[in-house]
C-alpha cells in the first residue's frame, strides 16, 4: 500500500515540497515532516506566500521559502489537489512548465475531486488531515518517525481538527496521536510556543471587536457572514488571520449553521472560509468553485461582485440545509 510513494523517492533524492498558497498548519506540518522523514534527501520547502506569524510555533517554519526550486528533480504537493489553491504557480509560466515537465506527487486528504492540469501521481484518502495520510504512508514505507518528524505530524493532525474535537475526528486520529507521542513527540512545548504566538495585542482585540460588529446575519440567523475587506487584510493579516479571529466565534453563535468570512481584494478576487456545524461546508464551497470537509471548506472566486456572492451564498445555504 501507498507503494507509489516509496517508489517515487527511491527515484529522486532531490524534491521540492510544495504547499499551497494558503498554507495552514497540516500543510505546514506535512513539509517539515517530509523533512524530517527523509533526511538522506535534499529537500526543498516551498510556499508561494510567507508562513503567516500564528504558524511560526513549528520548529524549522523559516526553512520554507517562496524562491521556486527549479533545480530539484522531482516535486511532492502537500495538502491540496485543486488547481484554484496553487494558481500563483500556475499563473507562472515558467514554474507551470517546470510542474507540466516534471515528476509530480500528489499527497491530499480533501474529498474534492482533483483538477490539476499538470500530469501527477498521487496518494489522495479521505481523512482528517494530510498528516494522518503522511502518518500512514511513512509506515507503510517503514521509514522512521523521529522526534521532530512525530512533532510535526502530531501538530498538523492536532490543527486540521481543532484539537481532535472536530466532526471529521476518527478513533484512528487519537491512536495515531499516541503512536507519536511514543516516537518522542513533546507537545507541552510546542503548545507552550503556539499559546505564545496565540497572544493577541490590544490592538487585534479592538479589530476583532470590530469584526463582530460586522456580522450579518440571514436564513433566521443560520448563516452568518462577516465581510474583510483589502484594507484589513493589509493592516491586520501579517500579525493575526482575520479569519482565524472571527469564524470559530461565529459558529458558537446560537443559531448558526453556516459561518463565512470573505475577503475582497482589489484585482476582484473574493475569497471564502467556510465553517459549518451540518455537514454542508464542501458543498458549499464547490458551487463557487472550491472544496474542502464537510465542515469546513473555502472558496476563490473573480466575480468582483461582493453583493452577488452574499445573494448566491443565502440562496445555496438555503438550499442546502432544507436537504438536511
Amino acid at each position: 500500500m501507498y507503494e507509489e510513494f516509496t517508489q517515487f523517492i527511491q527515484k529522486y533524492r532531490r524534491i521540492g515540497v510544495i504547499q499551497a498558497e494558503n498554507p495552514d498548519g497540516d500543510s505546514l506540518g506535512s513539509a517539515l515532516a517530509l523533512e524530517a522523514a527523509l533526511p538522506t534527501h535534499e529537500l526543498s520547502l516551498y510556499c508561494p506566500v510567507d508562513i503567516p506569524k500564528y504558524m511560526r510555533y513549528f520548529a524549522g517554519w523559516d526553512r520554507v521559502s517562496n524562491d521556486f526550486p527549479f533545480d530539484a528533480d522531482a516535486y511532492i504537493i502537500v495538502d491540496t489537489a485543486s488547481a484554484v489553491l496553487l494558481s500563483k504557480l500556475l499563473d507562472d509560466d515558467a514554474i507551470k512548465r517546470r510542474l507540466h515537465d516534471a515528476p509530480v506527487l500528489v499527497i491530499d486528504h480533501h474529498e474534492t475531486a482533483p483538477d490539476l492540469t499538470f500530469s501527477y501521481q498521487s496518494i489522495i484518502e479521505p481523512l482528517s488531515s494530510c498528516c494522518a495520510l503522511l502518518w500512514k504512508i511513512l509506515k507503510a514505507a517503514d521509514i522512521t518517525i523521529n522526534q521532530s518528524c512525530a512533532e510535526n505530524l502530531l501538530y498538523g493532525i492536532l490543527s486540521d481538527t481543532l484539537g481532535l474535537t472536530s466532526p471529521s475526528t476518527s478513533a484512528e486520529d487519537y491512536r495515531i496521536a499516541a503512536d507519536l507521542l511514543d516516537c518522542g513527540a513533546e507537545i507541552a512545548s510546542m503548545e507552550e510556543r503556539r499559546r505564545e504566538l496565540a497572544k493577541k495585542s490590544v490592538r487585534i482585540l479592538d479589530y476583532k471587536a470590530d469584526l463582530i460588529k460586522r456580522v450579518e446575519y440571514h436564513l433566521d440567523g443560520k448563516l452568518a457572514t462577516v465581510h474583510i475587506p483589502f484594507e484589513d487584510i493589509q493592516e491586520y493579516s501579517d500579525e493575526y488571520n482575520p479569519n482565524v479571529l472571527i469564524l470559530e466565534e461565529l459558529r458558537l453563535v446560537t443559531g448558526v449553521e453556516i459561518a463565512v468570512a470573505i475577503k475582497t481584494y482589489p484585482d476582484g478576487k473574493i475569497t471564502g472560509k467556510i465553517r459549518s456545524t451540518q455537514p454542508v461546508a464542501e458543498q458549499l464551497a464547490a458551487y463557487f468553485g472550491g472544496g474542502g470537509h464537510p465542515y469546513a471548506a473555502g472558496f476563490r472566486t473573480y466575480d468582483d461582485d461582493y453583493d452577488g456572492v452574499i445573494r448566491e451564498l443565502v440562496s445555496v445555504s438555503h438550499d442546502l440545509l432544507m436537504l438536511k
